[in-house]
């Protein structure tokens, strides 16, 4: 087995893992939920570039934008749908209308966009860079280099900016917040709006490497709740560790073992983590770390 080869793959993977996790670990810190509609709008990213790219013509790195675009729309709808359930906190309604919503995008992207396998056609996904047995793509490049860009970006924005300073109060508590004349509101429609079009971004640059189908929100979702929950409940730094460490440990274990056991050996770390040091993944969220 390569390593070296292994080790390439699991940066990339990790990444990945960390940019479509970057979105939900920011809703899950500030509003306390938990989006299994994720995967889902994940798919509906993927789906509104391919769709876009084949009706308009318009080559790979300008749709890009118009699947973000589509995705921080999708958010800002999320938003008003669950406003209400979202400032009582009323977490189980919440985790079940967030079931609903992406059971309901997953039907209409079915009837929208048919259940074949489509591809994003990317011109980096073509373009490899080897070093005798070391290879990777300009795609890979790109996705590794945006997903620092965004963690980087959301940190800056989370500790030196007015909009980071509201969000940090909101997730302290949102009521004291709303009384202190804050519009929590507006706070809540830009986290909900980030979340559709990072998760969306994420789709455009993962997607190019595997087809794309209506039903493959269910793993994202599965990885991305792994993700947040091992890097510390709404740690953006926490996140992007744990999204390298998770991609590494798939990159190994599927090459070792199975790619087919690596779902269920995720978990087993999962359970194994929380139940050895459960105090650590409660405390370690926090936007500042």
């Amino acid at each position: 087995m390569n390593y070296l080869q292994q080790a390439i793959n699991g940066l990339v993977i990790g990444h990945a893992f960390a940019l479509v996790a970057v979105g939900w670990t920011l809703l899950l810190g500030s509003a306390r939920l938990v989006n299994f509609g994720h995967g889902q709008m994940y798919m509906i990213g993927a789906f509104v570039a391919w769709w876009v790219m084949r009706t308009t013509g318009l080559p790979y790195l300008l749709a890009v934008p118009c699947a973000v675009l589509a995705g921080a729309a999708l958010g800002a709808l999320m938003q008003k749908l669950m406003l209400r359930l979202t400032l009582q906190q009323n977490l189980v309604s919440l985790m079940i209308a967030t079931l609903g919503f992406g059971q309901l995008l997953e039907g209409a992207a079915g009837f929208a966009f048919g259940p074949r396998p489509q591809m994003i056609a990317s011109p980096l996904q073509g373009i490899e860079f080897r070093w005798g047995e070391i290879w990777f793509t300009a795609q890979d490049v790109l996705l590794v280099a945006a997903t620092i860009a965004v963690f980087l970006l959301l940190h800056l924005v989370l500790s030196r900016t007015v909009f980071g300073s509201s969000v940090r109060m909101v997730a302290e508590d949102p009521k004291l917040t709303q009384l202190g004349g804050l519009n929590v509101s507006r706070v809540y429609m830009g986290i909900f709006a980030f979340e559709g079009a990072a998760v969306a971004f994420a789709a455009c640059l993962v997607a190019p490497r595997t087809p794309i189908l209506t039903s493959m929100g269910f793993e994202q979702v599965i990885m991305t709740f792994v993700v947040v929950v091992l890097g510390g409940i709404g740690s953006v730094r926490g996140s992007y560790v744990a999204g390298l460490g998770l991609g590494l440990f798939t990159a190994f274990f599927g090459a070792l073992v199975s790619p087919a056991y690596t779902t269920a050996a995720v978990f087993a770390v999962l359970i194994a983590v929380m139940v050895l040091r459960p105090g650590e993944l409660s405390s370690a969220g926090g936007f500042a770390r």
